[in-house]
């Protein structure tokens, strides 16, 4: 769709409550899927599986994204068993890994290291 998107908003109590596009251009928005928050947030459902579910950032991120871990581990020159245990809980504080391995999984997901911790 090129040119400006037509919206019509909807109103309650004189202030602004819904916006309401053309369905081709909802149907654009969907079919482009997740999308990664450029100011470095967290998006939420990534944070329902964190929390909720109970997966590491690392895991719900890759999950969030609809990537396998096999395309992952390609994407860093890894293994997948190496990127299993990447994604598992540290079973101890020490367990954390490296600055650079954060850097290289960042990269492979599109985010940023901080949204990885």
């Amino acid at each position: 769709m090129s040119g400006p998107i037509e919206v019509q908003t909807l109103y309650r109590d004189g202030e602004p409550a819904f916006a309401v596009i053309p369905y081709r251009e909802y149907l654009r928005l969907v079919e482009a899927g997740p999308r990664v928050p450029e100011s470095g947030a967290v998006p939420h459902e990534v944070m329902r599986l964190h929390v909720v579910d109970g997966l590491t950032l690392r895991r719900a991120w890759r999950e969030y994204l609809g990537l396998t871990q096999a395309e992952v581990a390609r994407r860093m020159g890894i293994s997948q068993p190496a990127l299993s245990q990447l994604e598992a809980a540290p079973k101890s504080p020490g367990a954390r890994p490296r600055r650079e391995t954060l850097k290289r999984l960042a990269e492979a997901l599109g985010v940023s290291v901080e949204q990885l911790r």
